[in-house]
């Protein structure tokens, strides 16, 4: 499933799961855990998730599924030598208001699942903590733009930084972390 196809349904799967967030939002915490080193081993994370997402209830085994396969596909993703990570946004045919609102909050969502593992920026490169101040400017844009060319460039501009922006903080924490990118459940 392309990730252009799986944005919308992807969000209203999690709508009729009774989630408060959007396929974005969870694409973003889930990115932000995986780059940052979180560990997806065992059932901690889901709990975390849980917590972030579903006021703390339980998730149906549908939406665990779900859940570990996006985790799965995010930790490949990022792992991929033709840096074939993507955000999940929805598609060009959607109204770039609409798609500004959905970077932004995968945006905020990336730091919440960043901020998971790493709290203290001062270790960090210098190249990774400028990304991160970046990011944290992203998440408070405006989102009054005009829905013209120069509009949209800028958009895939912004899109792109944070696409490499999420794969630097990857290779700097995540790859090597103990815990990363390690699943409970055999992706297919």
């Amino acid at each position: 499933m392309s990730l252009l196809q799986s944005y919308d349904r992807l969000t209203e799967f999690f709508e009729q799961q009774g989630l408060l967030s959007n396929a974005a939002e969870v694409h973003g915490i889930l990115s932000g855990m995986v780059a940052g080193g979180a560990s997806l081993e065992g059932d901690d994370w889901l709990l975390l998730m849980s917590d972030l997402i579903h006021e703390g209830q339980s998730f149906k085994p549908a939406v665990k599924e779900k859940l570990v396969e996006l985790a799965g596909s995010i930790c490949a993703a990022m792992r991929d030598p033709d840096l074939g990570y993507q955000l999940l946004l929805p598609g060009d045919h959607q109204p770039l208001y609409e798609r500004l609102q959905a970077m932004t909050a995968w945006v905020q969502s990336f730091l919440v699942g960043f901020g998971v593992n790493q709290t203290n920026l001062a270790g960090l490169s210098e190249d990774l903590r400028e990304a991160i101040e970046d990011l944290v400017e992203i998440a408070k844009l405006d989102l009054s733009v005009d829905e013209d060319e120069e509009g949209e460039r800028a958009y895939f501009e912004i899109v792109e930084y944070l696409r490499i922006s999420a794969m630097l903080c990857f290779n700097e924490l995540g790859k090597n972390s103990g815990g990363a990118c390690k699943t409970n459940k055999v992706l297919h």
